[in-house]
């Protein structure tokens, strides 16, 4: 299992990438497409959309804390990320074959909470196969491989649509090969990891009493950070007030993932060398100055420089933020750990975004985007005060 060979990575840590790609893929090959087909093949309204990605996203958060809490109890974690990964790909081909908007719904919330059923003990397995000096380098390439799958996918429907077919229902079929894929690496690549340490397991009772000060000080600035970090629908809409078409408005998008591919493995290992603490404050530093670049830009060519630079912000935060969860709690109960600093992050998510759109349409566009960029100089602050590096302990996989 410690083999090591691209990137000194080990088998699980790749194969956990490679997973990654695979889903994203299947996923991305449908969900650009799913408003279309919604609206236009199933009659459905943009409420109703809405109705199904809130009950959706609120589902995956809770559970997120629930299984990662279950992966430490029960001390598996394998199991429960095939179920999960599983759950999502048998949705896939099902979609293709919904007659109501009703359908759709279900499949939709099924697939997230196979999400969020996998997500915490992924991270907290990822983190176990690797060292406290290589655990932002890992996480950093997963994200890379998740986000080169959210490029792949859309590419591939869109060939597929203008090569083979048109009907959106054979698009969400064939998407279940990737899906298929995906459970095949993750079923024979990917080894369940014991502790180092026999340990007592988590209570029943979920609280924060137990995790350590910096641990809870972390969530905390995670959370403010997430009131001003709204959804990047957003971002879209102000690029097509700049005056981007809507042609360009998928290369534009297809730019940013291909900027968070490049700069995650980068990011998360900068974070190894320099600690994770100043890689966070670097990167909470450029969002506030994209949101303030995207608050006053006047042409069209200024969107497309800061959307590539934004992507650098989620190269340099995304591994860094799981590594950091990692450094801060001890083994026996980072499932619990990941599945807080998710549930925080969902929690705020949603009133993000509806305080996006109040101060948008209230107050105008410009106090929209500077307040997304205070509330990242604050999370920068607060990490240089709470967050003083100390002596970490280091763990060996």
């Amino acid at each position: 299992m410690n083999q090591k060979s691209f990137l000194g990575l080990s088998k699980n840590v790749k194969s956990l990438g490679w997973v990654s790609l695979f889903n994203d893929i299947s996923s991305e090959m449908i969900y650009p497409l799913l408003p279309l087909f919604l609206t236009q093949v199933l009659g459905a309204g943009v409420v109703f959309i809405g109705l199904i990605e809130g009950i959706a996203e609120s589902v995956s958060s809770f559970l997120k804390l629930f299984s990662g809490w279950f992966s430490d109890r029960f001390q598996k974690r394998k199991g429960i990320i095939f179920f999960g990964y599983s759950l999502a790909s048998v949705t896939r081909p099902f979609m293709g074959l919904a007659t109501s908007a009703y359908h759709v719904l279900f499949l939709r919330f099924f697939d997230r909470v196979g999400k969020g059923v996998r997500t915490s003990p992924r991270d907290a397995l990822l983190s176990q196969c690797t060292l406290e000096s290589e655990r932002g380098k890992a996480f950093g390439f997963q994200r890379a491989m998740d986000h080169a799958g959210a490029m792949t996918g859309p590419l591939i429907a869109t060939l597929l649509i203008a090569t083979l077919t048109q009907d959106l229902r054979v698009i969400f079929i064939l998407a279940f090969i990737p899906a298929l894929i995906c459970l095949l690496i993750l079923y024979r690549g990917v080894s369940e990891v014991r502790r180092n340490q026999v340990s007592t397991p988590p209570p029943l009772r979920l609280h924060l009493k137990s995790w350590d000060r910096k641990f809870k000080y972390f969530l905390l600035i995670i959370t403010l950070f997430t009131l001003g970090n709204s959804s990047d629908a957003f971002l879209l809409l102000r690029a097509k007030d700049l005056g981007l078409d809507i042609v360009s408005i998928p290369i534009l998008w297809f730019v940013l993932h291909l900027s968070k591919t490049i700069f995650s493995i980068p990011g998360g290992s900068l974070s190894d060398q320099i600690g994770r603490r100043r890689v966070m404050i670097l990167a909470w530093t450029i969002y506030g100055l994209v949101y303030l670049g995207l608050a006053f830009a006047s042409k069209a060519f200024h969107v497309w420089v800061l959307f590539f630079i934004y992507g650098i912000f989620f190269g340099l935060s995304e591994g860094t933020e799981r590594a950091w969860v990692a450094d801060l709690v001890e083994e026996s109960k980072r499932g619990t750990a990941y599945g807080a600093y998710h549930l925080f992050i969902g929690m705020a998510a949603l009133p993000a975004s509806l305080l996006m759109g109040f101060l948008w349409k209230t107050i105008g566009v410009q106090w929209a985007f500077s307040f997304g960029a205070l509330m990242a100089l604050i999370a920068a602050f607060l990490a240089m005060i709470l967050m003083r590096d100390g002596k970490r302990k280091t763990s060996v996989p």
